[in-house]
């Protein structure tokens, strides 16, 4: 087991100031099988009036408006999370079963292409030549997914967050979100549930206990197979100790960390930091 509080710090900077703004947050981790919040608290300046719920996928958001000048928008949030190992609590189901028709309405939102993580006819061939070949779910999703990554590199900055899976294919570069995309859209393509990870990760393999260092924003997926099992595209491994889970859904559309609207003049700027910090 392993402990981190991790304090996520966005906003917006407002070039000509806003009157009024309406957001929803969505940066505060889940509490699940493999991890325990311990805490959690999120701060929003200037004071807003706020709304916490729980969305339609089960993801903690906390909607809330500002109706006062204001030149930034500063949320932080802070929480401390345990996360355990844990073994598969269920046997596979195999092609023979994720073939059954109740299981595909039971997850049809999850199996249904949304426009960001639509295949390119090039990646539905591809997931179609792996399901041929591989022997469970689990081995199409590390094929699948070996093979995109050999078309598609890990490039920051390289895209947008309204960035589509086609186009991240034929640009071959994106980021932790263009991965998780694009695998999505390849896995459901051939029968395959699977959801969208929004989360955090630190990329050290060995922090030290009560070193404060840079975490990240991260994406990656969980495909259905007996029950939820996650995989990384970006590392191409499964989840590790570091990966915190913040919600799900059917694409990033379905869990953006901060989203909102603004009545003002001139642009805005988004602002983005995570700390991570090891505590046991």
């Amino acid at each position: 087991m392993s402990q981190y509080r991790i304090v996520h710090t966005t906003g917006y900077r407002y070039g000509g100031g806003a009157t009024d703004s309406f957001n929803e947050a969505r940066m505060t981790p889940l509490t699940s099988r493999r991890q325990l919040v311990l805490s959690s608290r999120l701060d929003i300046s200037p004071v807003a009036w706020t709304h916490a719920y729980r969305d339609y996928w089960g993801t903690s958001a906390v909607a809330f408006e500002v109706h006062e000048r204001h030149s930034e928008l500063s949320v932080v949030a802070t929480s401390t999370v345990d996360i355990h190992e844990v073994e598969r609590a269920t046997e596979p189901i195999g092609w023979e079963g994720l073939s059954d028709p109740d299981l595909r309405d039971r997850y049809v939102e999850f199996l249904t292409q949304t426009s960001y993580v639509r295949p390119h006819r090039d990646v539905a061939r591809v997931a179609e030549s792996v399901r041929r070949s591989a022997a469970t779910p689990g081995d199409a999703v590390v094929e699948l997914t070996r093979r995109l990554r050999d078309r598609v590199g890990y490039v920051p900055g390289v895209t947008q967050v309204h960035t589509l899976a086609g186009e991240v294919w034929d640009a071959g570069a994106g980021v932790c979100q263009d991965l998780a995309h694009l695998t999505l859209g390849g896995l459901r393509s051939i029968g395959v549930p699977a959801r969208y990870v929004s989360g955090y990760v630190v990329q050290r393999t060995d922090p030290e206990l009560g070193e404060a260092m840079v975490g990240e924003s991260h994406a990656w997926i969980q495909y259905f197979d007996g029950e939820w099992l996650g995989f990384d595209p970006t590392s191409q491994a499964e989840p590790r100790g570091s990966h915190v889970e913040v919600g799900f859904g059917r694409d990033y559309s379905d869990v953006p960390p901060l989203k909102g609207i603004y009545t003002g003049s001139g642009g805005s700027e988004m602002y983005v930091s995570v700390e991570m910090t090891r505590l046991t």
